[in-house]
């Protein structure tokens, strides 16, 4: 089943600005009641009604998909594999959107398509422009294109850390906030880093005092790099030194150079040979063998003489050998390390007291750490106060006009205080405090106002900060909960203004807000071959007059509810 949806565009002479559509199509496959749904939008205001339980939070839900909101397997159409939807963005006149992209390489000319797969099983898959991305970046990205306003958002007034976020929104401050949150954070981990050292300061300087110590009596050794070697070599030739000499001189004597030795046999043999009547070439090979058989012997004696002329008996130097060894191994087995370890572990040992005494987590670089930090928090902090109170007053008296044209006229105050203590978020302490009679004193939202005027109050805290918004697409889901009469068409006006800068999506039930739009999409079921399937028309013409009427006074429409629905649709394109 497939609806193709192209909305006409209403009253072009009134539009203050470039056609630049922000949202420029949704694609619905298997998602709930809906088969398959292929929607246009066009950049301005869009209202969507119908009947309820026709399906209208299908479109919402599946925009919030897009988007990077949370599935499940619910959501997947009885019947199907998988739901999917995709979202086309037009993002030619959105820089930070295009930013983005282009940082996470996924920018892909001056479209951008975001699309969604949730299987059966509830598993779920993410694309931007066709490249697989994981659900954060979805989520990051959706930032900076659409900014849904829920039903009951009017209840999250009544929360008192909501009202710095209002004030935050309105004044764009949420990278100034962000900033104060980091110093903040960098601030109190070095803090903790510090407190913890100063708890353990008496075990922190015997540890010092220890490594000190051990560092000392390492550097007074001052062993070199192969200097035990060369000890321990020195130290068997210094104790064997008579052994080696007598050997050496039994081999010198008696078997190379003395009477009857090597050398003197070789030479009766080579004399022999030279007086041996043999054929010449034999003869002569043999003798050149046993003349390099002496000249070996020759040197061979004299290497024996040099190594006896090398080696003397010292009793003292071999004392002192043995006392520096026994040094070194003494270090050794107090460290517990390999005689040819300690090198190593007396470098360990510096790096570990450098550390202590000098490095980022000693006590002075820590305090100083600390310092810098604080002088950081406290001038941003300052630098987002003044921010904050500036961004407090334009709202405030921003929601007070708003109020006005609704009908109210409460004396509205958003307070800012000092916290008195730096938190993550600030110095500051904001409230929204109300008096809607004038002889009563200000109050908490949740202490004065009924569930009628905070769905007025927030109406007009959402109009008032979306109009500060630099998301192109606001999606407005049944804000005009508990309002009707001229109230409503006021809402139907101010989210008409809102339309002609930004794109507005509006879910409502108001005939008043609903006859304000430029374009009207209906949302409808039917069960066709057993089959229960949403769909999504544009209305335009006589089509939309009957809707307004049904809007305005039930099933049975009158002649004079479709006047009256005419009368509206004239007048919101006159306006």
């Amino acid at each position: 089943m497939l609806y193709i949806i192209t909305p006409c565009i209403y009253n072009q002479c009134h539009i203050h600005r470039n056609e630049v559509y922000m949202l420029a199509h949704l694609s619905i496959r298997n998602l709930a009641l809906a088969e398959h749904l292929e929607l246009d939008f066009n950049s301005q205001m869009t209202a969507i009604s119908g009947e309820t339980g026709a399906g209208k939070s299908i479109l919402l839900d599946a925009l919030g998909m897009a988007l990077g909101g949370r599935s499940s397997a619910d959501l997947v159409r009885h019947g199907s594999d998988r739901a999917e939807v995709s979202a086309v963005f037009q993002v030619e006149q959105l820089p930070a959107a295009l930013n983005w992209l282009q940082e996470n390489m996924l920018d892909d000319g001056t479209e951008c398509i975001l699309r969604r797969l949730i299987s059966a099983e509830g598993r779920s898959r993410a694309f931007i422009n066709g490249q697989p991305v994981p659900l954060q970046q979805l989520r990051e990205l959706g930032q900076h294109l659409v900014d849904i306003h829920g039903q009951h958002e009017h209840q999250s007034l009544l929360r008192k850390e909501t009202h710095c976020q209002l004030v935050d929104d309105c004044g764009r401050l949420h990278p100034l906030a962000q900033e104060v949150r980091q110093i903040f954070s960098q601030w109190q981990q070095q803090q903790t880093k510090l407190d913890n050292l100063l708890k353990r300061q008496r075990e922190f300087e015997s540890q010092v005092q220890l490594l000190t110590y051990q560092v000392d009596e390492l550097n007074s050794l001052g062993l070199g790099d192969d200097e035990l070697d060369a000890l321990e070599t020195e130290q068997q030739q210094l104790a064997n030194a008579e052994s080696i000499l007598q050997t050496l001189g039994t081999l010198h004597d008696q078997h190379l150079a003395g009477d009857n030795a090597a050398l003197d046999i070789l030479g009766s043999a080579i004399s022999l040979i030279s007086h041996c009547e043999l054929p010449v070439p034999s003869t002569q090979t043999l003798q050149q063998l046993l003349e390099e058989a002496r000249i070996s012997l020759q040197e061979a004696a004299r290497e024996a003489s040099q190594l006896q002329d090398r080696i003397e008996l010292n009793p003292e130097r071999l004392r002192e050998v043995d006392e520096r060894l026994c040094a070194i191994y003494d270090l050794a087995r107090k460290h517990r390390v390999a005689p040819k370890e300690l090198r190593q572990r007396h470098a360990e040992l510096q790096l570990e007291l450098e550390t202590l005494v000098g490095g980022e987590n000693s006590l002075e670089q820590l305090e100083a750490r600390v310092s810098q930090l604080n002088q950081q928090y406290q001038t941003a902090a300052t630098h987002l106060s003044e921010k904050r109170g500036q961004a407090a007053n334009f709202l405030q008296e921003a929601v007070k006009q708003q109020l006005k044209h609704l009908g109210l006229s409460p004396e509205l105050v958003i307070a800012c205080n000092s916290l008195g203590a730096p938190s993550a978020n600030g110095n500051d302490d904001i409230e929204i405090l109300i008096s809607m009679n004038p002889s009563q004193p200000l109050r908490p939202l949740q202490k004065v106002a009924s569930g009628g005027e905070l769905s007025r109050i927030s109406l007009c805290i959402q109009v008032v900060t979306a109009a500060t918004t630099q998301t192109p697409t606001l999606v407005f889901d049944e804000v005009d909960v508990g309002i009707g009469g001229p109230t409503a068409e006021v809402v139907g006006r101010m989210l008409r203004q809102l339309g002609d800068r930004t794109q507005i999506l509006c879910v409502t039930h108001l005939a008043q807000v609903a006859s304000q739009a430029h374009d009207h999409l209906f949302v409808s079921k039917a069960v066709q071959d057993g089959k229960t399937c949403s769909s999504i028309l544009p209305l335009e013409g006589p089509s939309r007059v009957k809707e307004i009427a049904r809007m305005l006074g039930g099933v049975d429409i009158s002649q004079q509810g479709l006047a009256l629905a005419n009368e509206m649709l004239n007048f919101s394109v006159v306006q």
